[in-house]
Parts: C-alpha cells; structure tokens; sequence
C-alpha cells in the first residue's frame, strides 16, 4: 500500500510535465504527419505525393547538403576546441573568470550579433575598408562562398563558452585521486589525458554532441538577419527552406520535410547513443 501511494505520488509529479510535452510537442507533431498526407488547400488525401515532391525539390536538396556540411563541419570542431579549453581551463586559478568570458557571445541578442556581422562582412563595411587600406581588394563577404566561413566562425564563437561548461562539468566528475594514483606510476600528463581523462567523459561526449547539435540549428537567426529570405547558396539552410515555405503557404511540402528531418534527427541521436553505449561495453 506504501508502495503504490509513493508511485502515485510519482506520477502526480511528472503528470505536469507529461501533458506539457503532450499538448505542445506530441500533438501538434501528430498533426504535422498529417498534413504530410494531405494537400495544402483542399486537405485531400494525397498519399506520399507530398514527400515525392520534396525529394525532387532543388531547393529542398540544396538545404539538405548545405546543413548536413555545416553539421558535420562544424559540430567535431566545436567540441575539439571546447573540450581543449575546458582542460586549460579547469587547471588554472583564472579559469572561472575567462569562462565567464566565453559565455559572454550567448548573453547577446541575435539582433546585435547580426549588426556587428553586417557592419563587418558588407561589401562597404569595415573589413574591407581595412583591408583597402592595407592595399588589399574587398570582397562581398556575405554574397560569396565565404559565407559559408563567415557563418562557421559565428557558430563557433556563439556557442564555445556552451560547451566548455558542459565539458567542466564533466571533468568535475572525476576524482583526483585516480590522476594522483596514475602520476604516482609514472604517467604524465598526455598519458593521464588519453588513459583517465577521456574515457571519463564519454558521458559528457554524448550530452555535448546532442546539444551542439541541435544549437548548429540557432545558427539560422544570424543568417537570416545578416542575408535575408535568400542568401548565398552556400549558407542556405533547412530554415531558410522552412520560412520561405511557410511564407508561401506551402504547409503540405513544409509538413513532409519537417517529417522527413525528424527521422533523420532521431536515427542520429539513437546511432550516437548506440555507438557510444557499445564504447562503454
């Protein structure tokens, strides 16, 4: 009886957060496979019509390959980067203060980052009035394939401190006395990183990668107010594709996209927790 009062009581806890999760995230994605199923403006059923047309959709190929880059990209360096600085960090007497340095871009508005990118990268902005000093010619940043670079340096920047946190949290978890035990043996200080460190943070890995991964889908706000509807092809991503759809009431492609990126989104995450499971064994 004791028992079955405490598992009441659990599932009065979690019964809030349960129907929050219900009510904005499982049916309305209920609703979304729906509409994959019919057509935008006479809602009639129209089978797998709908994914036929995104996969044949230039654009919508584009978007894939361009994110898919970036992802790939972008996500093994950040956490390379973060994960190096977390180690110095957490070494030194000054780390909490250059931490709170690096959390720093996240405090800023989206806004403010797009103007100081626009002011800098603009065909007239101050980069290449530098560089025209330095008797260098300009180029149109944000209209070019350095747009791609442009946006990779942001999304580095942006989310950095993130990531050097979460890895600090993660070499909080690990008890000196197994890095003194290991220097007591003779090892040094690459040997206790490849052999203690690491291995230690396999659980950390999984959460650092999870979120970086869907923080590179943020990186579209600054892309979006520094180039607009439709920048250069090579930073035009799934929400560049998603918000031009949307603006043209095109809900039926829009809701089989959205479809098709849920199951690769989640196929990914259950490989990583597979794979990483299967390092832990």
């Amino acid at each position: 009886m004791e028992r079955s009062n405490k598992n009441m009581r659990g599932f009065l806890w979690i019964l809030p957060s349960f129907l929050g999760v219900m009510v904005f995230y499982l049916l309305p994605y209920a609703d979304v496979v729906r509409r994959s199923f019919i057509g935008a403006v006479d809602n009639r059923f129209v089978g797998l019509e709908n994914y036929k047309t995104v996969l044949g959709n230039t654009a919508f190929l584009l978007a894939v390959k361009n994110t898919l880059l970036f992802t790939m990209l972008c996500i093994p360096v950040l956490i390379i980067i973060a994960l190096l600085c977390a180690v110095a960090l957490y070494k030194s007497k000054y780390g909490g203060i250059i931490k709170s340095a690096f959390l720093m871009p996240m405090a800023l508005p989206a806004v403010s980052v797009a103007l100081v990118w626009r002011i800098l990268f603009h065909s007239q902005g101050l980069l290449n009035h530098w560089l025209g000093n330095l008797g260098i010619a300009g180029n149109d940043w944000m209209n070019t394939g350095s747009a791609f670079g442009i946006l990779f340096i942001s999304y580095i920047w942006k989310n950095l401190g993130y990531d050097i946190v979460l890895w600090m949290a993660g070499l909080a978890g690990i008890s000196t006395s197994i890095y003194e035990a290991a220097r007591v043996d003779g090892a040094g200080e690459v040997q206790c990183f490849f052999y203690i460190t690491l291995p230690n943070l396999k659980s950390s890995l999984y959460t650092i990668t999870v979120l970086s991964f869907l923080n590179s889908f943020k990186v579209f706000r600054e892309a979006y107010l520094v180039a607009g509807d439709y920048p250069h092809e090579s930073i035009y991503m799934m929400q560049h594709l998603f918000n031009n759809w949307f603006r043209a009431f095109s809900f039926d492609k829009m809701a089989a996209a959205a479809v098709l990126e849920s199951i690769v989104l989640l196929a990914l995450i259950l490989l990583l927790q597979k794979s990483l499971k299967e390092r832990k064994t």
